[in-house]
């Protein structure tokens, strides 16, 4: 990465964030895309669509008879957090939890709390109580131990999530941050915007959407809005949707070790003929250095999009201390499993970086991905006929 994506990336881990409370990661790549001159807009439920300036141009591009497929990369804005209810007191507030947690050692833990205009005080948790399942918290209360920036704020208009030493710093090649799941994707779509955007100089219509969604942690609320939509249904010409996340270490798909090439989540397998391209370009372009696992410790936007009947295929960046659960513990982790900062390689990023560029290459054998494969197996056949 180039000092001004290093920028970029920190600037993005920096930002609060929560589910249905994006407007500050959103601002950022809207800034960014408008800079450098990229179409974007905002569909109806507020995810940020990238390479088309309205619905009339995402139109066109879906049914341009091109045979070249259209590639929709997705990733969100949101990272597991809190919301504001009410006020106990005028230091006390209840809030509730969205999306995953760590359920042990809560207690006293350090959040961080935000509006709309951005960080407004830290606080302290307190009275958790864990959801039914036990696998996540419910509802708590935050008592505030900062400095307010400004006067007592109406609790809806608050939210939250872990508070540590910084939004994000480094160590060596390590990433600590309080959200790297999934800023780091949203990093790599405006990343992979930029470059394209660079190469062709916005003088021809190129085969890449971006979607920036909003509200993934609570069940992909805002990939789910936008493809029933309907605007792709109908296409004329091949719509493949890939996923980039930044997923739980699982064997096989460690920190450190390469971008992960990913088989499938917990909830099903991707699509076989255009994982095969994929594989290729990941073998060709980071050979030994990238890793290749079906990423079952959650679900993704891939399989939003299979159940609206696109096929799709998706890549990882392992992730440490997976929603801010110390598994892997480190800098900043309270206890084994209590809440912990995130952490990502960068050269896991840079891979990513790298095959989101070779996948947007002309060319790749997306209608025929096993040819050459069936011309191996035939010449097998050939050579042990006299056998059979």
């Amino acid at each position: 990465m180039n000092a001004r994506q290093d920028r970029l990336l920190t600037e993005l881990l920096s930002q609060p964030t929560a589910p249905f409370r994006e407007e500050h990661v959103a601002a950022v790549a809207q800034r960014v895309l408008k800079q450098a001159g990229i179409p974007f807009f905002r569909d109806p439920v507020g995810n940020v669509v990238i390479g088309c300036a309205s619905r009339a141009d995402y139109r066109r591009l879906v049914h341009d008879k091109n045979g070249e497929p259209l590639r929709l990369f997705i990733a969100h804005m949101d990272h597991p957090g809190f919301h504001g209810t009410r006020w106990l007191s005028d230091t006390r507030l209840r809030i509730k939890w969205h999306g995953g947690s760590p359920v042990r050692h809560l207690a006293g833990s350090r959040v961080w709390l935000a509006t709309a205009e951005g960080y407004w005080t830290e606080g302290r948790l307190g009275r958790v109580r864990l959801l039914k399942s036990g696998h996540a918290i419910d509802t708590a209360e935050v008592r505030i131990t900062g400095a307010r920036n400004g006067a007592r704020l109406k609790a809806d208009t608050l939210y939250g999530g872990f508070g540590f030493r910084a939004p994000a710093w480094r160590a060596g090649k390590k990433i600590y941050t309080k959200a790297a799941d999934d800023l780091v994707g949203v990093f790599a779509i405006l990343s992979t915007a930029l470059d394209l955007h660079k190469k062709s100089r916005g003088k021809k219509t190129l085969p890449f959407l971006g979607l920036l969604t909003r509200a993934e942690e609570v069940g992909f609320v805002g990939a789910i809005g936008h493809f029933e939509l309907g605007w792709l249904s109908g296409a004329p010409r091949p719509v493949i949707a890939v996923s980039l996340e930044t997923s739980r270490t699982l064997p096989g798909a460690l920190v450190g070790q390469g971008p992960v090439v990913r088989l499938g989540d917990r909830r099903t397998v991707f699509h076989s003929g255009y994982l095969k391209v994929l594989t290729d370009v990941a073998l060709k372009a980071l050979p030994g250095k990238h890793q290749r696992r079906v990423m079952h410790g959650g679900t993704c936007e891939a399989t939003a999009a299979i159940a609206y009947g696109l096929p799709a295929i998706g890549l990882s960046v392992p992730l440490g201390n997976y929603h801010n659960e110390g598994f892997e513990g480190g800098p900043g982790c309270r206890a084994p499993r209590g809440p912990a900062p995130e952490f990502v390689h960068r050269d896991d990023i840079e891979g990513l970086l790298k095959l989101c560029r070779e996948l947007m290459r002309q060319g790749l054998h997306w209608d025929e991905p096993w040819q050459d494969q069936r011309r191996l197996m035939h010449r097998r056949l050939r050579e042990y006929r006299r056998f059979l």
